[in-house]
């Protein structure tokens, strides 16, 4: 069947949009906290049991701060690899925001040189290829957004990939004016540009991530289909939006799949992937994803191939890679 997830984990595709953050399992949680003598925030069995976007980002803190050494960091990596590859996807962007990890948020060189080591160990294993995009958080300054920038140009490690931002767009208000120049730096020194905009903010912005941050991929972007202008802008513009259905869902940003609009963006011609946002947290995975919008859906592998395909093409990965899985797809 289309949406068997076991048939999925075959069908090559690339992930865009996924959290370091959100991919630690509570076995490893619980080890660290125990490590470090720290209390879990509940018991085990409800520790991802989270009541809105405000909780989920304050348990990102406090798991993130748990991650102490060097060896963890790299720990946590390798384990993010292993978990892509049981999933069946060729490549990861993955999302790694400073901000939550306060042993390392002025760390950065040491802490991408740890990650670095990681996975350096899981492609020597022969696990999927990673890059880091590293995240600004949205109640940064704009001075401290062009300090991470300045500190990723300096650093030009071959695993950073790209800029991103993230964090609560509806706390923090409109940001896209105060990180323009930060985005702007980035782009001139050949940095790739990721926002996450339209899930806690509107169509609005979606609008200021392509218009004011230079945006070539926008993570989530759901909520501009309440704005048929900027649904054609991204239409227009063929700027992919990284989507995570299950997410939006636990999030309550819509009440059901059913209410979901990924399809009807994926209709009106914008560049549609799936992917999995914190898969650890929200308990799901690559392939179910994409076998539980298939079966709502009703898409049939053509479909699926062209999602796929978005993901791949949308992904930060180098030509080479990107065309190695794009003849995978071809012969799937």
């Amino acid at each position: 069947m289309v949406s068997d997830p076991f048939r999925l984990r075959s069908l090559p595709r690339a992930e865009v949009h996924v959290h370091l953050e959100g991919c630690f399992e509570a076995a490893l949680l619980e080890q660290w906290a125990r490590r470090h003598g720290e209390s879990l925030p509940r018991p085990v069995d409800r520790l991802f049991q989270f009541q809105g976007l405000a909780d989920f980002l304050e348990f990102l803190d406090w798991a993130c701060g748990l991650v102490r050494t060097r060896e963890e960091l790299a720990e946590a990596a390798y384990a993010f690899s292993l978990r892509m590859d049981n999933s069946g996807a060729g490549y990861a962007d993955l999302i790694v925001n400073p901000t939550h990890w306060r042993q390392w948020v002025t760390r950065l060189p040491a802490m991408v040189d740890a990650l670095d080591a990681g996975f350096r160990a899981a492609e020597q294993d022969g696990l999927p290829r990673v890059g880091l995009c590293v995240s600004l958080l949205r109640t940064q300054t704009a001075e401290a957004a062009a300090q991470v920038v300045d500190e990723l140009v300096a650093l030009r490690h071959p695993r950073v990939v790209a800029l991103s931002i993230d964090g609560n767009e509806a706390a923090a208000g409109r940001t896209g004016p105060r990180f323009a120049e930060a985005f702007k730096r980035a782009a001139a020194a050949g940095l790739r540009r990721t926002v996450h905009a339209g899930e806690s903010s509107g169509p609005e912005g979606v609008r200021d991530a392509i218009e004011l941050l230079g945006a070539e991929r926008i993570d989530h972007g759901v909520r501009a289909i309440e704005d048929p202008a900027v649904v054609a802008l991204l239409v227009d513009r063929q700027i992919p939006l990284g989507i995570c259905p299950s997410s939006n869902l636990v999030l309550k940003v819509y009440p059901s799949l059913e209410d979901h609009p990924i399809e009807r963006l994926r209709r009106a011609g914008v560049p549609v992937s799936i992917n999995t946002d914190d898969p650890a947290l929200l308990d799901t995975t690559l392939e179910r994803e994409y076998a539980l919008c298939a079966q709502t859906f009703g898409w049939d592998d053509a479909v699926l191939r062209d999602l796929a395909r978005t993901s791949i093409e949308a992904s930060f990965a180098d030509a080479g890679l990107k065309s190695e899985l794009l003849g995978r797809l071809a012969r799937w």
